[in-house]
């Protein structure tokens, strides 16, 4: 067994979390995929996944190897895609995770509209609202919204957007409209965990920065989960913009404070520094800040 062919099977087995789907994914069967993981273990000297019945988990010295592993893999990838750059064609696989409303919405624009340019390019996109490590994990990019946490990381900012302070059409009515950011005390608000302080925000007050409370016994970590309670009259709520521009236009939803601008989010591309950025990235990144800037004042068209 070819050495490479083992480690290709491990990192497929340990992403599907499943023999039979690593090697539907690889092309094979599932029996070679546990095949060649064992004869890796074998040439290793150690074991790598725990088998039972119902689950896989990596042991270990296999989260250890996963990391180098992942790294072959990707050295690999870009020696192939070097020699085709060097044609002027564009290949290889990108590994991008995004948080899930974001991904979800932007779709098209995060992966079809850039492979349907560069016909060699594959995208394997993961939404996740938890922290990625873009290095253990085996990841070339990482879309984040707001703060960056992570100085280790390169960043390139794509936009930015605006959260709006929004109530339903029937909270406003059976509730006074508030007409300060300090009169959010008073009211219920629905409140995102995913913001950097959900238990509080900042509006601009007479050219001044303030931050205020936001009291409420509701909170989600999902946008869209906090505007289908707004939508159902639960109380305030703090979105991004993109999220509800079109609830908005059509009703829905009304914007409050809207004389206090509110929290700016900055939508961040991150990446690992590295002597090389591979052309698919950086093609990619240039993608992503061209489609994505025109698009994070409003909502993506309804379909798209």
């Amino acid at each position: 067994m070819d050495r490479l062919d083992g480690i290709r099977a491990f990192v497929a087995v340990v992403d599907a979390a499943s023999f039979t789907r690593a090697g539907n994914r690889l092309g094979i069967s599932n029996k070679l995929v546990s095949k060649y993981v064992a004869a890796l273990e074998a040439q290793q000297g150690i074991t790598l996944l725990n088998r039972t019945t119902r689950a896989l988990s990596l042991t270990p010295a296999g989260e250890r190897f996963l990391v180098a592993a992942r790294r072959v893999l990707s050295a690999v990838e870009e020696l192939d895609a070097q020699a085709r750059a060097d044609e002027g064609v564009l290949s290889g696989r990108l590994r991008v995770t995004a948080p899930v409303t974001f991904g979800e919405m932007f779709a098209p624009v995060l992966t079809r509209d850039f492979i349907e340019a560069h016909p060699g390019i594959s995208i394997d996109l993961r939404l996740t609202d938890r922290y990625v490590d873009l290095a253990a994990e085996g990841f070339d990019l990482a879309l984040r919204i707001g703060v960056l946490g992570d100085s280790s990381l390169i960043g390139r900012r794509l936009g930015r957007t605006e959260s709006f302070a929004v109530a339903s059409p029937e909270y406003l009515a059976a509730h006074d409209r508030p007409k300060h950011p300090d009169d959010l005390r008073d009211h219920a608000n629905v409140r995102d965990s995913n913001a950097a302080s959900p238990n509080r925000a900042t509006f601009v007050v007479d050219g001044r920065a303030i931050s205020v409370p936001l009291p409420g016994r509701i909170t989600m970590n999902s946008p869209q989960a906090v505007r289908k309670l707004a939508l159902e009259g639960a109380g305030i709520a703090l979105i991004p913009r993109f999220v509800i521009d079109h609830d908005i236009a059509e009703g829905r939803l009304e914007r409050v404070l809207a004389d206090f601008p509110g929290p700016q989010l900055d939508i961040q591309a991150l990446y690992l520094p590295q002597p090389f950025i591979p052309p698919r990235l950086t093609a990619y990144l240039e993608h992503l800040r061209a489609r994505l800037s025109p698009l994070l004042g409003k909502a993506p068209p309804q379909g798209s």
